[in-house]
């Protein structure tokens, strides 16, 4: 205690984890601190242990890094409700240059999603401890891996099954999935587990990111040479399938990380005309993949 009878910082912490143990019972407590706490927690975690309390080794500080440069119209000092008001604000500005968004319902809750989910992905894709120079004008570039594109993706997709889903979503026929830049979605898509249980592990959002990312390049060249609307009604309903199960993916892991997926937004509403979302082709190993396509197969039968 100190001499004017206030708690100290490190007792206060020390009572507040035996009254979580003892109204929680936690298998893990995890502290999400600057990493100018990490000695702090270190010290409480070992005073825990002293004092008998064996759970102490269950509880975990992930330190996170510095964001640098990052200014709102209100000046230096940043605070959470100046970054979400200019996310907002920036977003409507660019969405008012272009003639559909007018289309919109509700243009302030897309601007805002959209403005988040760009926030997000940039901030979550490095080391969660490292630090970094935060720029606007990175934030919200439609070309790369960003939020913004991952909007895009989704919100692509998801109209894709609105086009077409009525005539193909019933069943389909995996042997018609043999092309490359299937075989390569399909193998990605088998990876999702591995890659939560990895974020679980070390507790880095980035490993998500990475996968998700990835996920929406394949399917930018999947979208572009593997059409629907003049396939046969078994490939193409395969197709179809194939890019639900992405949709679905995709709006998964965008929700683990705090994003909610956009439905029925063009590329315009989001993005201007001139602007080009940047794609990389992706190599696969030529082969049929069968066990990929019967797990694949399955897995959407029981969502079903």
């Amino acid at each position: 205690m100190r001499s004017d009878g206030t708690s100290l910082y490190a007792t206060r912490d020390l009572a507040a984890a035996i009254d979580r143990m003892d109204k929680y019972n936690f298998d893990t407590m995890i502290y999400v601190t600057d990493k100018g706490q990490k000695r702090h927690f270190q010290q409480v975690f070992q005073i825990l242990q002293i004092m008998g309390y064996d759970w102490a080794k269950r509880c975990q500080h992930v330190p996170f890094g510095v964001v640098k440069g990052m200014k709102t119209r209100r000046g230096d000092v940043t605070f959470l409700e100046d970054v979400l008001n200019e996310i907002r604000l920036r977003m409507l500005q660019n969405m008012a240059s272009i003639k559909t968004t007018k289309e919109l319902e509700n243009p302030q809750e897309t601007a805002e999603r959209v403005g988040l989910a760009a926030l997000i992905i940039q901030d979550f894709r490095g080391l969660l401890l490292s630090d970094y120079q935060f720029s606007w004008d990175r934030v919200f570039q439609s070309r790369g891996d960003t939020g913004v594109f991952l909007q895009y993706t989704h919100a692509r997709l998801h109209s894709l099954e609105t086009t077409f889903g009525c005539g193909y979503l019933n069943d389909f026929n995996t042997a018609c999935l043999q092309e490359p830049q299937s075989v390569s979605i399909l193998q990605h898509l088998l990876r999702f587990d591995e890659v939560l249980y990895r974020s679980s592990e070390d507790i880095q959002p980035r490993h998500i990111v990475s996968y998700l990312l990835t996920l929406s390049h394949l399917a930018a060249v999947a979208h572009r040479t593997l059409p629907i609307k003049e396939s046969p009604p078994e490939v193409a309903g395969a197709r179809l399938h194939l890019f639900r199960a992405v949709r679905s993916v995709l709006a998964n892991g965008m929700k683990l990380l705090g994003i909610t997926p956009l439905h029925l937004t063009s590329r315009r509403q989001l993005m201007s005309q001139q602007s080009l979302i940047d794609t990389f082709e992706c190599f696969s190993p030529k082969g049929k993949c069968l066990n990929s396509l019967k797990l694949f197969q399955s897995t959407l039968l029981k969502e079903n």
